[in-house]
Order: C-alpha cells, then structure tokens, then sequence
C-alpha cells in the first residue's frame, strides 16, 4: 500500500477570509487564533478574516496567518483520524510540518515564525530586493546563465519549484537584467513577483542570523514522522540537523522538486496539501501528473474529506 504524505504552504498562498469559516465552528481554531492574538501587536483575526489584502500580505502578517490557518486544518484532519507517513512544508510550510510532527509544539513553532517573520520584514526594509519566475527552463540552464552573466549584485535561485518553474531573488539592479537574459535563453516567461523582498537570498543574511539566536534557545523533540528539508529535499528525523537546515533555508534555494521527487522515490502515491490555497497542488501536478493530490484549505473541503 502507497503511502501518505501531507505538505503544507508557504508564502502567497494567503487569502482573505482564510481561517473564519474554521473560527465560526472548530474550538481548536477558536484556541488557536485566540492565543496568536496574544502575541502580536497586530489584529491576526482580523486580518485574516476580513482583510484589506494588503494588510494579510505584509510578511510579518502573512507568515503566521497560514502557519495558523495549517495548523488547525492539519489537528481538524489528526481529529478525523486521517495522519501522514511523512511531512514537508514550501519554505514557511516547513514550520508548519515540524508542528505537525510534535517537534515545534504550537506555541514555540508560532514564536519561531513570529521572529522569522519580522526578520524577513526588517530585512526587506533595509535592502531592496524583488523576484521573478522563470518559466520553461531547466533547473540547469537557469543555473549556467546566472553563473555566465556578467550581472552585478545578488542575483540567485530562491525555488525550484517544478521541471520548469524556477523563482530567482535579489537585487533588483541584477534580477532584470537577468530576467531578459534568460528570456534570450529560451525562458517562455520571466515575470517579475509581487513580493516583500528577495527572499531566500544573501539579502536575508541579517535575518537567519537573528533566526539562529532563537533556534539555539528552542527545544526540538524528534519528529513523529520523516520531515523532507527545502535544503536537501532529503528527510531527516534528527533534532540538530532540523535545526541546522531551517538556519541555512532562509538564504538557500527552495528544492521542491527534489522534495516531491524524493518522496515519491520513498512510497508516496497520495498527497495532501493541508493549509490555504491550492499553489503546492498545482506545482506536485507539473512534477508528478500522475499522482494523486487534494486539498484541505477550507471548512467544506474538511467535511467533504474522504480519507482512505
């Protein structure tokens, strides 16, 4: 029998409205965004529920609202009986599957986030930076044209998304011309992102430093079940490399085909995508299309679940 593997969002696959049709009738969402309430100095609920969406798309709010959101959809599911063989998270959604797998309890991974968050924000602050997806080349020839370019500045790959779905980051003096070089190159589409800053580059340095202090003080149990890095795209279950991998994934390239890849390598014909938005579905679909994948981003999709 294949196996199960829940992988949770990141950044962008926020909306407005995320999160209330859970708060009107789960107890464990009304726990949980009461007690993220609590810590912020901005209205969470608020946010999410009701918007304006420039408001839920700030960095320092955007990140806790999924992680929020992930966590009570993936308790609504462990209630409902339905648990993964193995977990994975796109570059915020990592957090989120290390709570899932009892190795961040909800309090300490939503402290982790709140410091992420606010690093990545100030970080943005202090040096511009944007990003751009790059559509129908390789992984490789986007790598030979960043390394032969004569661009100035920080220019790299934040996310391998799919076969031919990469997301540069950096400087935005380097990423445009960049952009149109790799359009010379054969690219079918080069579209700068609406985005904070230039995320998983150099210009988040300050903020992985800032992360480590915080990853140094926290605990980190063993995970329930084998949790594949954005890193490595590799699973790990040991506490220290756990650690060691989320301080490197702020400036390191998201590897998200070799997670989905290496998963399926591993048993997986099934996976969930636990949080809002359908972004992960659509990425696995491009890489695997023959594999099977749902959702779970809503109230409704919870009832209507099915689990085998």
């Amino acid at each position: 029998m294949g196996k199960t593997a829940f992988v949770f969002p990141g950044q962008a696959s926020q909306f407005v409205g995320m999160g209330l049709d859970f708060y009107n009738r789960s107890t464990i969402a009304i726990k949980f965004y009461d007690y993220a309430e609590g810590i912020f100095d901005f209205p969470l609920k608020e946010c999410s529920f009701y918007g304006p969406l420039k408001n839920l798309t700030e960095t320092k709010v955007t990140q806790p609202a999924i992680f929020v959101h992930s966590l009570i959809v993936f308790e609504e599911l462990k209630a409902k009986g339905c648990v993964p063989d193995m977990v994975a998270g796109h570059s915020l959604g990592e957090y989120s599957a290390l709570a899932a797998a009892e190795t961040l309890s909800f309090e300490d991974g939503l402290e982790m986030v709140k410091i992420r968050s606010e690093q990545m924000q100030i970080a943005s602050q202090n040096h511009d930076g944007t990003m751009a997806a790059i559509v129908g080349l390789s992984y490789d020839k986007v790598k030979e044209v960043l390394n032969t370019s004569g661009f100035s500045g920080v220019c790299e790959i934040a996310n391998y998304n799919s076969p031919t779905q990469i997301v540069i980051s950096g400087e935005p003096h380097a990423v445009q011309p960049v952009m149109l070089e790799l359009k010379n190159a054969g690219a079918k589409m080069a579209i700068e992102l609406s985005v904070g800053g230039a995320f998983h580059s150099a210009l988040m340095n300050e903020a992985r430093e800032k992360l480590k202090e915080a990853l140094d003080s926290t605990a980190f149990n063993s995970p329930k079940f084998p949790i594949y890095s954005n890193v490595t795209g590799t699973s790990t279950k040991d506490p220290t490399e756990i650690k060691d991998r989320l301080y490197q994934q702020l400036t390191s390239p998201v590897l998200w085909m070799d997670t989905i890849q290496n998963m399926i390598i591993d048993g997986v014909d099934f996976f969930l995508e636990v949080g809002p938005g359908k972004v992960l579905q659509g990425l696995i679909k491009r890489i695997a299309n023959d594999i099977k994948i749902q959702g779970v981003s809503n109230f409704e999709d919870l009832k209507n679940f099915q689990w085998k």
